[in-house]
């Protein structure tokens, strides 16, 4: 697909999407599936598009920059919360591979049916990549992660997230008007890195 590929090679030329296994993942799980019919022809502008219920499906270049720092690897364990219509959650699951999980949460339930669709087309091993209805909780509580991807804007950093990672786990969250990349040093310590310029919708939990 000539508007794929050309939407791929412009974010690898703006140096934001570097890595060949994410390269591969925007290849190999379409943006076009994932957007409603109304802007299928739109799918690959580089620019966020509704999905219905006032909530977006992410720019692409915003998405490669917030997977970049996430760093998936294959096996790993992957939280994405406000998975929306399955995009991220499924490129997710063609990172981790067979070895990995991913478990999207979503808190509208038009769009957690719309994401298990969508996300069955790519991955439909369920017991290793599923989309759930978000609980009253931010996350799983008393579950732990290897990354955990948030696709909507926190008004502080939410301590609650970074007890679900792992020690040397990554969590990726747009905070107001920044993406935050934490990495977890330790039980007790992380590290945090505000990267500011970017707009999301609010996450509501």
């Amino acid at each position: 697909m000539k508007d794929l590929d050309a939407l791929i090679d412009a974010i690898i030329m703006d140096r934001v999407l570097k890595s060949r296994h994410i390269i591969e993942a925007f290849e190999k799980v379409d943006r076009a599936d994932f957007v409603p019919d109304m802007f299928k022809e739109a799918a690959y502008v580089d620019a966020p598009l509704g999905i219905g219920e006032n909530q977006t499906i992410s720019q692409p270049t915003t998405v490669a920059f917030m997977l970049e720092h996430l760093s998936p690897q294959k096996g790993d364990k992957i939280l994405d919360i406000g998975a929306g219509s399955g995009w991220t959650t499924a490129m997710l699951c063609h990172i981790v591979g067979k070895e990995g999980s991913v478990l999207g949460l979503e808190r509208i339930d038009s769009l957690v049916e719309l994401g298990k669709f969508n996300l069955a087309r790519y991955c439909p091993d369920e017991k290793r990549c599923q989309i759930e209805k978000a609980g009253e909780r931010l996350g799983v509580p008393g579950e732990k992660f290897d990354k955990i991807l948030v696709s909507a804007a926190a008004d502080e950093l939410p301590e609650e997230l970074i007890e679900q990672l792992n020690v040397g786990g990554r969590l990726v969250i747009p905070v107001r008007d920044s993406i935050d990349v934490v990495i977890k040093t330790s039980k007790e310590e992380y590290q945090r890195e505000s990267i500011y310029g970017f707009r999301f919708v609010p996450l509501v939990y």
